[in-house]
């Protein structure tokens, strides 16, 4: 009889995309490790390792950090091949990057198929900086919804939604295979 206390591991590839200085490595430090940096140093492309526990499976995740993109960057090998899911990052601070987003995100549903089949989150990053907005929520809002998917307003300076963009990520992952049978106020747990 197989013992049902052992969890279930699953492999998952995230990438996380979007234009120069939105702060996709800060994003990515801080869920991974906790960490936050004012200095900006351009990312060339890094992959982060962490598990993550919902319920009884526990999702071993490999997270791209890409380098930033424009409407002229195409997606590296890494970023697309095997990749699970995407978080689409946008600074609110920034027209220009949440304009560039839309195009990240036609750039990959153009190499990667339909819409509907790339589980994909949309993630206004530097919540912080709420005295320098230049992308009202409302809008980012209503394109995430145009998209049918989740939107999230994160701090990787303060924290605020961090780890909740990447557990939103997986269960947009998992929507349609079963694994996440939860309800809506079971927490998952960072190991």
């Amino acid at each position: 009889m197989p013992n049902n206390s052992n969890p279930t591991l699953v492999h998952r590839k995230i990438a996380v995309l979007g234009f120069r200085a939105v702060g996709k490595t800060s994003l990515t430090n801080a869920f991974v490790s906790g960490t936050f940096s004012d200095n900006y140093d351009p990312t060339i492309e890094n992959t982060h390792h962490k598990t993550i526990r919902f319920r009884k499976v526990h999702f071993a995740t490999d997270i791209i950090d890409t380098a930033g993109m424009d409407e002229y960057s195409s997606l590296s090998r890494n970023a697309s091949v095997g990749v699970h899911g995407y978080a689409l990052v946008f600074s609110t601070t920034s027209r220009s990057s949440f304009e560039n987003v839309i195009k990240i995100n036609e750039a990959l549903l153009n190499a990667l198929g339909d819409a509907l089949d790339v589980p994909r989150v949309l993630v206004g990053s530097m919540k912080d900086l709420s005295e320098e907005r230049e992308v009202p929520l409302l809008q980012a809002q209503s394109l995430a919804d145009s998209w049918r998917i989740p939107y999230l307003e994160c701090s990787s300076k303060t924290g605020e939604n961090v780890a909740e963009v990447f557990h939103t990520l997986l269960r947009e992952i998992e929507k349609d295979d079963g694994l996440l049978n939860e309800s809506e106020d079971e927490k998952c747990i960072i190991l």
